[in-house]
């Protein structure tokens, strides 16, 4: 059975170019590049090539990356470096909308004598600006951090990120974002936006798994989050994981390349995919800002079915996709995400997000829509909700 996948939100294949460009590392090109010598120094030259793709990507400067081994370590390392660097302020301002990444911490955080502000988001998924911005006034003098994820995860809707940063820094709050999801998928310029701190994934852009980035503004007194040795110019202890890294570099290249063709042939096919699912299968709704949201990613509700279900006979059909519930990890109940935005539970609860990549073709999603109207019909059919 040929695999149709469309859950790149959760990760991606490695491309081509990349594991190729990869694999002198693990063997014939051992070196590590932190050694004196030439076999070991050649390494580290490919190390500081990648450091130099990946600030590219974002319009950041080489010496502005730290290499990290995910996501989440890098989200981790910005908030705890934001109040170690001002430990008399207390309290940090967030969404409620946050990766767990962000989210756990932050409940950990409120543990340790923290107070958090988990900004609402309305029914389309969006930041309400109006409390963030009294928030951001009337807690100024005791706010740590900002930190916003630049596009959900889940809905693929795009928060402002680049006027709340210009907030913060009017009121000198230092400002992080998660971009993993938006890295690739949206051109990206730290600059301009006024980023302090900004979070990247390796295997969201066709990297593999396990390497990460963390960009800090050359002004900012960065104290490192792993304390060990000199690597990273001291930011981050540990050996670099070279053979990824240079892969991320080589993907970021890539993925700066395919902005264009994310934006109007993957933006293309997700529309149509989303245009003929809604025509097709009565008592369905798009989840979230369908204006302002990723090129790549539909969060698609079906009323009266599981998601569980769903996924299930999708699998069945060969075809990748994630559930807007959290039934997956032993719950029945929707996603945060969707709670926070208030969707009704029979659409949440059967709710799938599909998230394309340059691999996606027509075809497949064509396949997709002559799929799903069966596999929804099937599950009305049985399900004790469900009014015709």
């Amino acid at each position: 059975m040929n695999i149709v996948y469309t859950d790149n939100n959760a990760t991606t294949k490695v491309a081509p170019e990349v594991l190729k460009e990869m694999m002198p590392y693990f063997s014939e090109l051992y070196g590590n590049p932190s050694s004196m010598h030439s076999f070991g120094g050649n390494v580290g030259r490919k190390l500081q090539e990648a450091r130099e793709r990946v600030a590219e990507i974002i319009n950041a400067e080489p010496e502005e990356i730290i290499f990290t081994s995910c996501g989440t370590e890098s989200d981790n390392a910005a908030i705890m470096a934001a109040i170690e660097l001002k430990p008399d302020k207390k309290h940090i301002i967030t969404s409620a909308v946050e990766h767990p990444a962000i989210k756990n911490l932050c409940s950990y955080l409120e543990k340790k004598e923290y107070s958090i502000t988990y900004v609402p988001v309305d029914r389309e998924g969006r930041l309400d600006t109006e409390l963030l911005y009294s928030t951001i006034e009337s807690k100024a003098d005791d706010t740590a951090i900002i930190s916003l994820m630049w596009a959900n995860n889940e809905t693929g809707v795009v928060f402002p990120v680049a006027e709340v940063a210009n907030k913060a820094s009017e009121k000198g709050i230092l400002f992080h974002t998660d971009a993993v999801q938006t890295v690739g998928k949206i051109p990206i310029d730290v600059k301009s936006a006024g980023i302090d701190m900004l979070s990247l994934s390796g295997h969201k852009i066709h990297a593999p798994k396990g390497v990460g980035v963390l960009y800090v503004k050359k002004e900012i007194k960065f104290p490192p989050f792993l304390k060990g040795g000199h690597q990273e110019k001291g930011r981050r202890g540990g050996t670099e994981n070279i053979a990824s890294i240079i892969g991320l570099g080589k993907a970021s290249e890539l993925a700066k390349a395919h902005l264009n063709e994310m934006d109007t042939r993957i933006r293309g096919l997700r529309d149509y995919l989303e245009t003929e699912l809604l025509a097709r299968i009565p008592s369905s709704s798009v989840n979230g800002d369908r204006k302002n949201r990723l090129p790549n990613t539909l969060s698609i509700g079906f009323d009266a079915v599981e998601g569980e279900s769903i996924l299930l006979l999708m699998d069945q059909a060969g075809i990748c996709a994630s559930s807007g519930s959290a039934c997956t990890s032993g719950s029945l109940d929707p996603s945060h995400v969707l709670i926070a935005m208030k969707v009704p539970f029979e659409s949440a609860h059967g709710t799938i997000r599909f998230s394309l990549s340059i691999y996606n073709t027509k075809e497949e999603m064509t396949h997709i829509i002559e799929t799903m109207p069966p596999i929804i019909k099937r599950l009305r059919d049985i399900s004790p909700f469900w009014k015709q």
